[in-house]
């Protein structure tokens, strides 16, 4: 068992490996292959895991023992569901891309594989030197993607990527360095575990400005405001696979940071910033959802869309409150798994719209596709978190641990709920009920490739509808690695 993990980790990385040695035309789906082997992995995985049972699947290894590094995965009620949310939706990902034509395509689907190889291993490291390998390890599969098979402006949005992610990729690497030294006891061997880290807590003031180092490598991650600079370009240029897996699951590795480093590492810092982080929460949320009404581009209102709902992520985990934790985990899958379908049904509009993804050049879409209005309401109506939706239970209990401990930021941050439903109406009220725009091709999914990839993820998000509890019940966000000293001082 303690290869388990090490298995579901490297399995898509090999699988984009071997997707350079087959012919042209097989490359993509030895990706899928690969991706599909990693899901039923993470299946078996959800079957085989306690409720309750603390850290499981666990695999721990010397690596670098000189600087005490060790190999350390293991899945807990914190990251379960966001490994195994990355394996799922890097299928339909990996399948949208052998779908298509591309320059290069074997070079193409092996960093797709190694682009969630390095997400896994983001998630899973329970080792902070580890957690920093695989986080800055993201940024360069990331970087071809964007910048090889990318828009006009490719190169333009890929250096404002690399400068905002890798400048906050820099900041938490001396973070991390500068907590393993200051935590080690005096004559102590020097540790990175995260459970041994949560153990000796530095002094409040050592602990406020590594505080601010990991914020802002998490926050650009996400990413949130005020340092979401890189993502409309970004947004705007990548391939519609590689911004599909990068809004629905990259963004929560910054935000997932914050729970399994941060908070239980750095608890004081936690409590003393909690005003500022819970500041630039419902300003995010607030700015996303207004400018998201104000596009005309449909990935860049999914863009600025995920800047509000990674707000209301932010706000959960900063009130410090275990139903506000809870919510925060839970939309973090949440908004995975309704971002990438439409960013699917985004590629199908512009497909009938003559390759053009601008609201302009929508509309009367659903005259002649019931099946694809049907299924763009019940994901829009899943987005704006309508009763009867998972997305509802989990801004609920966002805003129950809010007004709980800060209910002046509850009440503002209410607000975008309601702007939630303009943007998102907006939209889908101007690519399927607008007059018909210019050109456009008002047909249904084919039953084949389009409907086959995205029922399964439609079909996902309407359980969870109904039966919430299937995440609640194994969710705990607030202890991951702590002890329950450390729970109890975060809380508080």
């Amino acid at each position: 068992m303690t290869i388990y993990l090490s298995i579901i980790l490297f399995l898509p990385g090999v699988a984009g490996m071997l997707a350079l040695l087959v012919p042209r035309r097989l490359a993509g789906w030895t990706l899928v292959t690969g991706t599909l082997l990693t899901l039923a992995y993470t299946i078996v995985m959800l079957a085989r895991f306690k409720i309750g049972g603390g850290m499981q699947f666990v695999t721990d290894d010397n690596w670098i023992s000189e600087l005490g590094i060790r190999y350390h995965l293991g899945v807990d009620g914190l990251n379960l569901f966001l490994v195994i949310l990355t394996a799922l939706l890097w299928v339909p990902a990996s399948i949208a891309a052998a779908l298509r034509e591309w320059d290069r395509p074997r070079l193409f689907m092996m960093f797709m594989g190694l682009s969630e190889t390095a997400v896994l291993g983001a998630f899973m490291a329970q080792d902070l030197a580890l957690f920093v390998v695989f986080f800055d390890l993201m940024l360069v599969p990331f970087y071809f993607l964007v910048g090889m098979w990318g828009g006009e402006d490719r190169v333009y949005a890929t250096t404002k990527l690399v400068i905002y992610t890798l400048a906050g990729s820099l900041l938490m690497l001396a973070a991390a360095v500068a907590l393993g030294v200051m935590a080690t006891p005096a004559g102590g061997h020097i540790s990175f575990s995260l459970a041994t880290l949560a153990q000796h807590p530095l002094s409040g003031g050592s602990q406020y400005w590594l505080f601010i180092l990991f914020a802002v490598a998490f926050l650009v991650k996400a990413p949130a405001f005020p340092l979401h600079g890189w993502m409309p370009d970004a947004y705007r240029e990548a391939p519609l696979p590689v911004i599909l897996v990068f809004s629905a699951v990259v963004s929560k590795v910054g935000v997932y940071g914050f729970l399994r480093i941060v908070l239980p590492v750095l608890p004081q810092a936690s409590v003393h910033f909690q005003e500022l982080m819970l500041a630039i929460a419902v300003v995010s949320i607030l700015y996303g959802s207004i400018l998201a009404f104000s596009q005309d581009e449909a990935r860049l209102v999914l863009g600025y869309s995920s800047v509000a709902q990674l707000g209301f992520i932010i706000l959960g985990i900063f009130s410090l409150d275990p139903k506000g934790g809870q919510g925060a985990v839970m939309q973090m899958i949440n908004h995975g798994l309704v971002t990438a379908p439409l960013f699917l049904i985004i590629g199908y509009l512009a497909i009938r719209a003559q390759g053009r993804d601008s609201l302009d050049w929508m509309g009367g879409m659903a005259l002649r596709a019931p099946v694809l209005a049907g299924v763009f309401l019940i994901v829009a109506l899943a987005t704006l978190a309508m009763p009867g939706s998972a997305n509802f239970v989990g801004e609920l209990y966002i805003l129950f641990g809010t007004f709980q401990s800060k209910i002046v930021y509850g009440i503002v941050a209410s607000a975008g709920v309601v702007l939630a439903a303009v943007y998102m109406i907006r939209f889908y009220q101007r690519a399927m009920h607008n007059p018909v725009g210019p050109q456009v091709e008002s047909r249904d999914l084919a039953l084949g490739p389009e409907l086959g990839v995205i029922a399964p993820l439609v079909l996902v998000i309407l359980a969870l509808g109904v039966y919430p509890n299937f995440l609640l019940h194994r969710i705990n966000a607030f202890a991951p690695t702590a002890n329950d000293r450390t729970e109890v001082s975060v809380i508080k």
